[in-house]
């Protein structure tokens, strides 16, 4: 399918995966430069908040800005002994707020797709034109991870984020044709056990290996049984960390030249 990607006759499928998702960036800004545009996009977590904002006609360059604004996260950590989550998403909506005003699923260039999770049944919610919902607020779904940000409350329904139950979209993709890129794929974790000095770190380590194979499995069981035409771009990702926000250049460095080398193929 790469070979003879065209405008409009293919969706887009941007995974979740924390600031790993900024290497999707680098995959936006080599379509801009062969001026390919999906008919659809979709997006979870992260990769939901950087479709949406393609999707309402912003550039690769714009968006990489506001994505630099995501690496203050550490300065909205709640010091509260109340709620579910450690991170205030009162600035992260504002930052919304000025991206998206008051948008609607249907008001975008391109039809958007955001997946989220019913927190109270497990259930998938996927958010399109048909629901009369404001981006922001699907977006605010989208990425609520459990214990990290705030869920969010759309019509007396209480959100998470999309990876709980599918990371990568490709079930909800239109097109026969999907160019989708995994930054939780197989280039996500090293296939070797933690060996630091210290006990703690292998600990840490062994806790988000797992994390990445548990979602990594999840996807490939979806792609295996899906029927599309899917080519994958799966960004060299195992050297960061979900929460390497503050690495934004090099993590976007990732997602460059991935299309045109699958595309010589």
């Amino acid at each position: 399918m790469t070979k003879n990607l065209k405008a409009n006759d293919f969706t887009l499928v941007l995974s979740g995966g924390g600031a790993l998702g900024i290497a999707h960036l680098g995959v936006l800004h080599d379509l801009e430069q062969q001026h390919i545009v999906p008919g659809e996009i979709i997006g979870t977590s992260m990769g939901g908040i950087i479709g949406a904002c393609m999707a309402v006609g912003m550039k690769e360059k714009e968006i990489h800005e506001q994505i630099r604004r995501f690496s203050g996260v550490f300065n909205w950590v709640k010091f509260s002994f109340s709620g579910n989550a450690v991170v205030d998403n009162k600035k992260i909506a504002r930052i919304f707020d000025n991206i998206f005003k008051e948008k609607k699923m249907r008001d975008t260039d391109i039809p958007l797709k955001l997946i989220a999770t019913n927190l109270l049944n497990g259930d998938k919610k996927v958010f399109d034109a048909s629901d009369d919902v404001c981006i922001k607020d699907a977006v605010l779904a989208t990425m609520a991870i459990p214990g990290i940000f705030e869920e969010h409350l759309i019509d007396g329904t209480v959100y998470g984020d999309g990876f709980l139950c599918e990371n990568l979209g490709i079930n909800e993709a239109t097109f026969d044709n999907v160019l989708a890129v995994d930054v939780l794929g197989k280039n996500a974790f090293d296939k070797e056990m933690p060996d630091n000095f210290f006990k703690t770190m292998n600990v840490l380590e062994m806790f988000e290996k797992s994390i990445r194979l548990l979602i990594y499995n999840q996807t490939r069981s979806h792609t295996g049984h899906s029927s599309k035409n899917i080519t994958l771009l799966e960004p060299e990702t195992k050297a960061y960390k979900t929460f390497y926000f503050h690495k934004t250049e090099e993590i976007r460095a990732l997602g460059l030249g991935l299309l045109s080398a699958k595309r010589s193929k």
